[in-house]
């Protein structure tokens, strides 16, 4: 769009060049060498949209140009960007208010926990001196039954004992009565009187 003048102006002389040529026509040739001398000389020229000459609508087609791709990107492109710039931000506040709700949830369950681990020590350390004492009380209750019971059968052997050294010491008292009269008997070669030796052994047991 830029470059239409100058094209126009290249391919004009061009025309009447043919028409020149096609005629035969002298001057129509000598105006078509002329006009394709013209046509080569912007080779050697400037770009076309380098001239000043097309600097003004070059400028109006670029504000034009910018006013549509800023149109563009306020009702198109900056709208969905806002909100899916919004989404992520409610998003992301919910999912921040979601783990400080769960993070204050666990928190609690962790306290809890703690309170009844402390409950359940305190009650296991509760039934442990429970149970200690009972079974203290209950072996120092064996113990004193076994006590007693071996304090009886003492008595009871400390009797048995006292009726044993009894009978024996009169035993000893028949069998010293017999064997003094028996040595007296053999010593003599007659009868001891019994009485005499009874009292002879009394007094010396006694």
């Amino acid at each position: 769009m830029f470059v239409t003048p100058g094209y126009a102006q290249a391919t004009a002389p061009a025309g009447g060049e043919t028409q020149g040529a096609a005629t035969g026509n002298p001057a129509s040739q000598a105006q078509g060498t002329e006009a394709g001398a013209h046509t080569e000389q912007p080779e050697g020229g400037s770009f076309p949209p380098f001239e000043p000459q097309y600097f003004p609508s070059q400028l109006l087609w670029l504000a034009i140009t910018f006013g549509l791709f800023y149109l563009f990107l306020k009702k198109v492109v900056l709208p969905r960007l806002g909100g899916i710039l919004e989404l992520r931000r409610d998003r992301i506040a919910q999912d921040l208010d979601q783990a400080a709700r769960m993070k204050s949830e666990a928190d609690a369950a962790v306290a809890a926990y703690e309170q009844e681990l402390a409950e359940a020590k305190l009650k296991a350390n509760a039934i442990g001196q429970e149970a200690r004492d009972g079974a203290k009380a209950e072996a120092e209750a064996q113990r004193k039954e076994i006590e007693k019971g071996l304090d009886a059968k003492l008595a009871e052997s400390e009797a048995r004992i006292a009726s044993i050294k009894a009978a024996a010491m009169s035993e000893v008292g028949s069998i010293a009565e017999e064997t003094a009269a028996a040595i007296v008997q053999q010593l003599v070669g007659g009868k001891a009187d019994k009485a005499a030796v009874a009292a002879a052994v009394k007094t010396a047991r006694g």
